[in-house]
């Protein structure tokens, strides 16, 4: 029996919310909860306690994931949708490796500091820029994949430049590039995940205020036009939203992988293809599942001591076998 909208959304919120204020006081090292929030709210950080000190470290990756998780499962969503493939996700359009390159760029090379000023901001530039290259081509060419084939055309050509510069940085920084290609929330202080917030709020804003428009689009395009919809701005608009949220979480944590293909797929049987549902939904399911995540990547025993997993490894560990399962439960 599918739940009725509210209460769906209601359960997912506790889920979502609930992850986020468990996952600061749970990890590696055990924390004293009621203490740890008393002195972080009632004392100055030079007295705080070691639990205090744990739990203030946490705090930020806590929210970073949230927010990171959420993004990437909406624009997973309306990639889908926008592009009518099932298997699109936020990284199709190339996203994630011409961000992954404009960061490299920065790690690898420190003397173009002058130009890029942050790996982040090199990454969200690049990303943006093939956004909009991919946008350009489909926009020119007649056929109807063109928005797709472009997208994998520029995945193989930036990752074909990643290898080239992989091949020429110093040895020594190959490992903070490969940290990079893991995806991670490692994360000091609230200055990054609040940085990102600005980002996502224009990406959640240009997808929500499209919701009927979505609806039409993901029903047939003909049929949408026929209603008064412009489809080519709807698709061109909703591509650079999702591509925004993508390639804000890409620049800040680096590409973090299946959580965008699979909480749309997990929720679509619950909320059909009612946007103003969907992607609240996608939302609250993502942010709690990149939480989790976190937790076990942070927690997880490896070879007989506490190591900290990036936690992209993890989301596609976890996240491959759960999606066979749920093409397999699809009916």
């Amino acid at each position: 029996m599918t739940p009725r909208p509210r209460t769906l959304l209601m359960w997912l919120a506790v889920f979502s919310l609930g992850c986020a204020f468990l996952a600061p006081f749970l990890g590696t090292e055990s924390i004293h909860a009621t203490t740890a929030v008393r002195e972080w709210f009632g004392l100055e950080n030079t007295s705080w306690s070691t639990d205090t000190r744990i739990f203030n470290l946490r705090l930020p990756r806590v929210l970073l994931a949230w927010l990171s998780g959420g993004a990437l499962a909406v624009a997973g969503a309306a990639m889908q949708t926008l592009l009518r493939n099932s298997l699109a996700t936020p990284f199709t359009l190339g996203v994630s490796t011409a961000g992954t390159f404009g960061a490299f760029l920065f790690l690898a090379f420190p003397s173009l500091a002058g130009f890029l000023l942050l790996p982040r901001f090199a990454a969200l530039l690049f990303a943006l820029a093939a956004t909009l290259l991919v946008l350009g081509v489909a926009r020119r060419a007649r056929r109807t994949d063109a928005i797709i084939l472009a997208g994998v055309t520029l995945n193989f050509l930036f990752g074909a430049a990643l290898m080239m510069v992989r091949y020429l940085a110093d040895p020594y920084k190959l490992a903070a590039l490969d940290r990079w290609m893991m995806g991670s929330l490692d994360v000091v202080g609230f200055q990054t995940p609040l940085s990102l917030i600005p980002w996502l709020l224009v990406g959640l804003f240009l997808l929500l205020r499209r919701t009927y428009a979505l609806d039409q689009f993901a029903f047939d395009p003909e049929m949408a036009a026929a209603r008064g919809i412009d489809a080519h701005k709807v698709r061109r608009e909703g591509l650079l939203a999702a591509s925004l949220l993508a390639a804000a979480v890409v620049a800040y944590t680096g590409p973090i992988g299946f959580v965008g293909l699979l909480v749309p797929h997990a929720l679509r049987g619950y909320t059909g293809m009612r946007h103003a549902l969907l992607l609240p939904a996608c939302w609250l399911a993502g942010s709690g599942f990149l939480v989790i995540a976190d937790l076990c990547a942070r927690s997880l025993q490896i070879f007989g001591r506490h190591a900290e997993l990036p936690v992209g490894i993890l989301t596609a560990l976890v996240g491959g076998p759960f999606f066979l399962m749920v093409l397999i439960r699809e009916r």
